[in-house]
């Protein structure tokens, strides 16, 4: 019997916004932390600029897990916090329909300083997607 390959945890997207998140995962970094490898951070100016198609087809391309790390209410962009938490709100029921567990996409506030609240949640994430595997193939299809 050959020797089976241990399971690599699928890849974890980070959105990370440019005036709060990305200066919290930069602390991390300075601080010389370590988080999974499976880690891919995407600087932007808000979520709220994707739109609910993007999710699902970052589930269709391969990726296991999604966190939106956004300024939450300190957003500099009047609303968007809001219109951001309608999306995720309006995904994780796009995702129930799709079959594909919920839990793989979070929205979370970090602030310019808060390395151990980003630690926190990759860490989380990658302990899920641990457990969960890469989406199944007949989940993603549907989205």
């Amino acid at each position: 019997m050959a020797d089976a390959k241990p399971q690599e945890t699928p890849p974890i997207l980070i959105l990370a916004t440019i005036p709060c998140a990305y200066p919290g995962a930069d602390t991390v970094g300075q601080a010389h932390a370590s988080y999974p490898t499976n880690t891919y951070i995407l600087r932007v100016p808000s979520p709220v600029l994707f739109p609910d198609d993007f999710y699902y087809r970052c589930f269709q391309k391969g990726i296991g897990g999604i966190i939106v790390m956004s300024c939450g209410e300190e957003c500099p962009y009047q609303g968007a916090y809001k219109r951001l938490a309608a999306r995720v709100d309006r995904v994780y029921k796009g995702l129930k329909e799709r079959g594909i567990d919920p839990r793989r996409i979070r929205l979370t506030a970090i602030c310019t300083v808060c390395s151990s609240a980003f630690l926190r949640e990759v860490n989380q994430m990658n302990d899920l997607l641990k457990d969960l595997g890469p989406p199944r193939r007949g989940e993603v299809e549907a989205a």
